[in-house]
């Protein structure tokens, strides 16, 4: 026992000595406003030289040779120059990020969200916290993009609210909205995106097998029952005992609700369900105003193109009807001013995106992301793989593409042209193809190095550790993308063996 416990010592001794080493490594990376400064520099540079040996590669969905458009030749300055504007105003996350944090910034400024986390923490127990923050996370996901935003704090929050490291609530969040981005209990905008990809490739090969938005519903349901454990276990075990204790600066107590809170509480709760009310009459019934107008759908439809803006308008209704019953707004003018304060703190956000949004459209432009992407896969493609390099090599290359290209429809939009005939070839469906793409394509998201969000989980963890660094944030997510990887991959392998289905009606192999 005395050998065994020894061991283990040593084993963790190992694992926390690495992520210390990530730790340092990584806060020798310049600060990521001069980091995608150089990458652009790079890039230039890249571009040119391809460019000018005339490299190209064949598009599978087309035939048609794909060139690397020169940034630095006379149509790229030409291009660069009346665009940079337009890159960062244009840059789409930006503008909601900004949005939803202005609605959160009033719910905030106004004290609903520090009342109803008090509330909640009376009812929630600090020991199963974590799992509360996941699960909440992953149901997050119907809000698309905009659950990157709002959860990380919330989870912060609640971690606080009960007495544990917020720090630990933030990264926690972070894994199961990042980590755990394409799991839902519910069919959402990244099934419909994902399937119709794939169902237009496997169509072309054999009329008789498409995939439809429900055909990964049961692996990524169960999904989300383990990947919550094993967030929550990570978080528990391993990545709060490195935080250690948090002390807080403020030494906020938290008190008992006074009477007056609780009934603007009461009043808000009152004024949330009509809103969600309203909103599910204009969606829910047949030919509901935010149904698709063509289709009468809900997916695709006006409701979900335009789920940030309603979130937002949610978020402003109940700050206000809080506010303004607790007296905290006492008249109009109030408003502008408690708003001011979110938008300051988001400056160095603000910064961090101009470069990132340059490099991004800079990305595009050259071709080079698409060029990348065709190569490897031709490569893979020559070297004949069947069976398990098959599964390696899409997971491999799914999660290389993640970290540079900051949409996964864009990069299955590339890969499932490749692969889907690969797996179909081997008898396998295509939507078991199109699981292999999600887990790896998800893991990664918190990691990912051209992801907007990165800089933005950078800046909350900053408002708990001030001298935190881009390696500080590596540092401490990086246990949950490892972790999920390993554990998602191994699930996969154990549906398959055991020969459930993946969806209603479809199994691994073509049947």
């Amino acid at each position: 026992m005395a050998e065994l416990a020894k061991r283990l010592k040593t084993n963790n001794e190992g694992q926390r000595g690495f992520f210390k080493w990530v730790e340092r490594v990584g806060n020798k990376i310049p600060h990521p406003f001069l980091l995608f400064i150089y990458l652009i520099f790079i890039l230039c540079i890249a571009t040119a030289v391809l460019s000018i040996f005339h490299v190209s590669v064949t598009d599978p969905t087309n035939n048609e040779q794909v060139f690397v458009k020169n940034l630095l030749s006379a149509e790229g300055i030409q291009w660069i120059l009346p665009n940079v504007i337009k890159n960062f105003s244009t840059f789409l996350p930006l503008g909601y990020i900004l949005a939803l944090v202005l609605a959160l910034g009033l719910a905030e400024k106004v004290g609903l969200l520090e009342t109803v986390i008090r509330k909640m923490s009376l009812k929630v127990s600090a020991k199963y916290a974590s799992y509360l923050v996941v699960f909440v996370a992953f149901f997050s996901h119907v809000s698309s993009d905009a659950a990157f935003v709002i959860m990380p704090p919330l989870g912060a929050l609640i971690f606080r609210a009960v007495g544990r490291n917020p720090i630990a609530g933030l990264l926690a969040a972070i894994a199961g909205v990042g980590s755990g981005f394409t799991a839902n209990l519910l069919i959402v905008t990244t099934d419909v995106l994902l399937s119709g990809i794939s169902s237009e490739v496997s169509t072309s090969i054999n009329s008789n097998i498409s995939v439809s938005v429900v055909d990964n519903w049961f692996f990524m349901g169960f999904s989300v029952i383990l990947l919550t454990v094993i967030i929550a276990l990570v978080t528990d075990k391993f990545v709060e005992p490195r935080l250690g204790k948090y002390k807080q600066e403020d030494n906020v107590k938290l008190e008992k609700l006074t009477d007056q809170q609780n009934k603007a509480l009461r009043l808000t709760g009152i004024v949330a369900v009509i809103f969600i009310a309203v909103v599910a009459l204009l969606v829910v019934p047949k030919g509901a105003l935010l149904r698709d107008p063509e289709t009468g759908s809900v997916i695709p439809s006006p409701f979900m193109s335009g789920i940030v803006p309603i979130i937002m308008f949610f978020f402003f209704t109940v700050a206000l009807t809080y506010g303004i019953k607790v007296g905290v707004i006492k008249n109009q003018n109030d408003i502008p001013k408690l708003l001011t304060d979110p938008m300051k703190n988001m400056a160095g956000f603000i910064v961090m995106i101009f470069p990132l949004s340059q490099f991004v459209a800079f990305f595009n432009w050259s071709n080079t992301g698409k060029f990348i992407a065709i190569s490897i896969t031709d490569l893979l493609e020559k070297l004949n793989m069947t069976g398990a390099p098959v599964f390696i090599g899409l997971m491999f290359l799914s999660g290389l593409l993640s970290m540079f290209i900051a949409s996964g429809s864009a990069i299955w939009s590339v890969l499932a042209p490749v692969f889907i005939p690969m797996f179909m070839m081997l008898g396998y469906h295509p939507a078991f193809a199109q699981i292999v793409f999600r887990i790896a394509d998800s893991s990664v998201l918190p990691v990912a190095i051209v992801s907007p969000f990165v800089p933005l989980f950078l800046g909350y963890l900053q408002e708990y550790k001030k001298d935190a660094k881009l390696g500080t944030y590596y540092s401490l997510i990086l246990p949950y993308p490892i972790v999920i990887f390993i554990a998602w991959t191994l699930l996969l392998v154990v549906w398959y063996f055991l020969g459930l289905p993946i969806g209603p009606g479809v199994f691994p192999r073509v049947h």
